[in-house]
């Protein structure tokens, strides 16, 4: 990874010029860069078995950056390059660099940043405007939910009627603390109505003042299609934690569960 990561580098023509930042499990390695022309950047590349190399993950930053760089706040993508060796494909971006922090430096929030009401307002904004653009990327399955909810959650799987576009990974490490800029985007796709709202409340339970402003600002949480979409987060969730990621939320999942069903 770190022979892949330099030569990347040298290839888009940038610097490295800050500490390394791994993803989740590995899969990525990412650092602050210097660019000639585009000045400060984001370095990122992402790793997946050779005969992996493609679909939703692996092409979301690029076709995401074709579809809202410029009409929402998200670090424009600037420069991709992919290289293979060793059995596994690389595809390394360029992105802004984002001079402001993270919300959260996980995705599960543990402490109330309080962000000032204008950062609810241009979220929900941007979210507004995702919503409504056509792609065929699919972050959520109906078929998915038919298996996984009655597993995870002992009930049948509602039936989504309701569907828009999704930034697909919204939580508030994947947020900056002022702006706030929307990160990582290599998820979206369509989901049920009031996806994203459910993902940032369903990492937010461990802290209720934050979730009751999630709550507060994104009001379709409170009709049918988001019970919906809590329910079908809330499977993800619980699936996610059933091989190890974020099994402090748990309770907190199953409790709001038993509340929406």
């Amino acid at each position: 990874m770190h022979r892949a990561f330099a030569q990347a580098a040298q290839k888009l023509n940038t610097t490295v010029a800050g500490p390394e930042v791994w993803g989740w499990r590995g899969r990525t390695l990412s650092c602050r860069a210097h660019h000639p022309d585009h000045g400060d950047c984001w370095l990122r590349l992402l790793s997946a078995p050779e005969d992996k190399a493609a679909g939703k993950i692996w092409d979301g930053n690029g076709q995401a950056a074709a579809l809202f760089d410029g009409h929402v706040r998200k670090p424009p993508l600037y420069d991709t390059s992919t290289a293979v060796g060793d059995g596994h494909a690389y595809r390394a971006e360029v992105h802004q660099y984002v001079n402001e922090p993270a919300v959260s430096p996980s995705p599960v929030l543990h402490s109330d940043p309080e962000p000032a009401a204008t950062w609810w307002d241009a979220l929900r904004t941007d979210l507004d405007y995702l919503s409504g653009v056509p792609t065929d990327r699919v972050a959520v399955r109906q078929e998915w939910a038919d298996r996984a909810v009655p597993r995870f959650l002992g009930i049948p799987a509602p039936h989504i009627t309701d569907w828009t576009t999704a930034h697909g990974d919204l939580h508030t490490a994947n947020l900056t603390s002022t702006t706030p800029y929307l990160l990582d985007w290599e998820g979206f796709g369509r989901a049920p109505a009031g996806y994203d709202a459910a993902m940032l409340l369903a990492y937010s339970l461990l802290v209720p003042a934050f979730a009751q402003r999630v709550r507060h600002a994104f009001p379709v949480l409170k009709t049918e299609p988001g019970r919906i979409a809590q329910i079908i987060v809330i499977t993800e969730l619980l699936q996610s934690a059933s091989r190890g990621d974020h099994p402090e939320l748990v309770p907190a999942l199953r409790y709001l569960a038993t509340d929406l069903a």
